[in-house]
This record gives C-alpha cells, structure tokens and sequence, in this order.
C-alpha cells in the first residue's frame, strides 16, 4: 500500500531541507537587492562597495576548517539550523550597521554564516537521498533559485512601501525564522554514509557525527577534482547572472528593454533544468549529466558570441543555463559520499568561484573586451566537462527519480 504523500518521510525530509535552501537563496538575494540604498546610507564609493561584497565571500572561503570542525561536531542537522537563524539576524545587523567597518564585520560574519549553511544543507539532501535512494539534489538547488526570486518580489514590495532598509531586513528576518521552524521537524538526524556505504550496513555508533577530535586529513585527488569542477562551474554560473545584461547591451547593441532578459533567460532555464535534473540523474547517471550538460553550455555559448547579435546571444544564454545548472547539485552528491570534509572543502570552492567569477571576467573585459570575457565563461564550462572525466560517479543503487515514487 502506497504511503501517503503527508506522512511520507521521504516528502517531509525533502521539504524540510528545501526550506534551507530556499532561506539561502531568499537571504542572499534580499542584502543584494539592497546594495543601491546601503551604498548610500553608508557613503561607500564603487570600490568600497567591491570591497563589501568581497567580504562575504572571503568569511565563507576562510571558515572551511572550522566548518568541518562543526560538522564533525554538531552534525548537519544542528549547523544548518544554527547557521540559517543566524543568517536571519545578520540582516537587520546590516541594515542597523553604524558605518563602513561594521558593515564589513557582518558580511564576514554573513559569509561565515553562509558557508555552514551551504555544507548542512547539502549535506542533509545527500542523506536523503542515499536512505531513501531518491534523487532530489536537484530540485533542492531548484529551491534555491525560487528564493533568490521570492527575495526580489519581496524587496520590490518593500520597496515600494517604504524607503527604510532596516523595516525590509526586519519582515525578510521574520520570514527566516518561520523558515527556521518548517525546517526543524523534517531534518534527518544523522548524515549520509561516506563512500557510498549503504545506510543499512551502517553501525548506529558509526552513523551519528564524527567525532570532534579526529584530526583533519588532506584531501584526496578525487576530492581536488571535484573542487576544479564547482570552481569552474559556479564561475560560469556567477558570471552569467553578473554580465549577461551588459554583454546584450554593449556587445549585441540590444535595447535597454532587451537587455534584462539575459539574466531572466539564464536563471529561467536554471531552474527548469534542475527540476527535471533529478530524473536526467536517474536515468542516465551524474556524470554523464555534467558531462553533456557542461559541454553543451560551453559550446552554445561559444557559438553564440561567434556569431553575434541579439538572437544568438539569448540562444547561448539559453544553452549555458540548461547546461550548467545540474553541475553543482551532482557535484555536491558526490562530494557528500566522500565525507564532510570533502563536501565542507568543495562547498568553499563553489562559494569562491561563485564570487570571483564575476570580478576575474571584468578583468578579462577590462584587459580586451566583455566578449572575451564572455569566452573565458564558456571555456570554464568546458573545464568543468574535463575535470567531470577525472571523477568517480559513483551511483547509488536502484535509484528513483522522487516523481516516481
């Protein structure tokens, strides 16, 4: 007998950890949306604002051995709360922030923040999967582009309703919070088995956290491979959402109408995709997912910004979101089978190229010009093609897309 979909565990787990993912997408793009208001409330210039947004991404790169300290330490399940409660005050902290320096502090502090979160998260989807042998990595990161979307609705309301930046940060708090409590009644206890071990051969001693005293290893090669992949991955991706919109107006000479809709066609296709990733996975494996998909990202888009103009440009956009959009979910999965420190030390690595895509591509765009900016992006979708190859996808067994369940 069919188990009902409310009192599915494998539902209630799902949505639970959807509700980590949805806060992380939801609290980044709510401080984002705002950067025009606390540049002025604060006076920064354009490079102090730089600066600000380096610092968030400096504090999660940075936090990788305390991180995997805590995880041995709490377990996932109590870092991702304790980690996304805190994100929910760090934002009327930013909003409150007196002047430049504390300003700072909380988006180090933010970062660090966002790191923990960014391991628990998908170290909880990686468990459930593996103990009900569902995909959902995928949909889970869907999530997240649901929150980054959600948070821009939010901030436009806002917005509209009031000029005052700590009101906006106090209801976004709120709305974490409540996020907070939905999380809590669905998260698994205990994360997923190292090495693709089936949780049924998995003594109860050796299923609960890791001990805080076991010393902290070198990572392996396989676990250096995974970390080239998300870097180049989350580099494409990155920079995508940050210069698709000037490349369609500075290079393809689209109209400031047009313009927008490269970000809107970038991240559309990014969440279709990781809807319908899950079954790609089930169907075909993980690595011939990132192998394809990746492949297909760099090459539309290579051809795209060969051929010029507006058209081809959208139809490259197109192309990389759809085929880099499974990327960092089956990468996570895979680092999640090698251990918490690999997915804590892969987790940074995707958080750093996610930050320093866009400013590495203003580089390349300052040195020549944004359409070989444009081609370093596809060249790192094909980067994360090659490094796919040096990887061991391991699957687990007799695994089922979570629609068919």
């Amino acid at each position: 007998m069919r188990v009902s979909r409310l009192n599915d565990p494998f539902l209630r787990g799902q949505l639970a950890i959807a509700a980590l993912f949805l806060s992380l997408g939801f609290q980044y793009a709510t401080w984002a949306a705002r950067i025009p208001a606390l540049k002025s409330d604060l006076d920064l210039s354009a490079g102090e604002v730089g600066v600000l947004l380096m610092a968030a991404g400096v504090g999660s790169a940075v936090t990788f051995p305390a991180v995997a300290y805590l995880m041995r330490r709490l377990g996932s399940r109590r870092l991702a709360l304790l980690s996304q409660l805190g994100l929910a005050l760090a934002l009327p902290a930013l909003a409150a922030a007196p002047n430049y320096p504390v300003a700072l502090l909380v988006m180090c502090a933010d970062g660090v923040l966002v790191g923990g979160l960014n391991v628990a998260m998908n170290a909880q989807g990686a468990a459930l999967e593996t103990r009900h042998e569902r995909n959902t990595m995928a949909r889970l990161h869907a999530t997240f582009s649901a929150g980054s979307l959600l948070a821009a609705l939010v901030a436009s309301g806002m917005t509209a309703a009031t000029d005052s930046v700590l009101a906006h940060f106090g209801v976004a708090a709120v709305l974490l919070a409540a996020l907070n409590l939905t999380s809590r009644t669905g998260l698994l206890e205990q994360e997923a088995p190292a090495q693709d071990t089936p949780a049924e051969e998995i003594p109860a001693e050796a299923a609960a956290p890791e001990p805080a005293r076991r010393r902290w290893t070198l990572p392996s090669r396989l676990t250096l491979w995974m970390c080239c992949a998300m870097v180049f991955g989350t580099v494409a991706e990155g920079a995508m959402n940050d210069w698709s919109a000037l490349y369609l107006k500075d290079i393809a000479e689209a109209s400031a109408e047009l313009a927008p809709l490269g970000i809107a066609v970038v991240s559309g296709m990014m969440v279709v995709a990781r809807v319908f990733a899950d079954g790609w996975r089930a169907r075909w494996g993980d690595g011939r997912v990132v192998l394809v998909g990746s492949t297909a990202a760099g090459a539309g888009l290579a051809a795209a910004l060969v051929s010029g103009g507006v058209a081809p440009a959208l139809a490259g956009f197109a192309c990389m979101g759809l085929g880099i959009a499974a990327v960092t979910p089956c990468v996570y999965a895979a680092a999640a089978r090698q251990g918490s420190d690999a997915l804590t030390l892969v987790a940074a690595m995707g958080t750093t190229g996610l930050l320093a895509g866009p400013p590495l591509i203003g580089f390349i765009a300052s040195a020549s010009s944004l359409a070989w900016g444009m081609g370093a992006v596809a060249a790192s979708a094909v980067a994360v093609a090659l490094c796919g190859t040096r990887i061991r996808w391991t699957a687990m067994p007799a695994v089922r897309e979570e629609a068919a369940a």
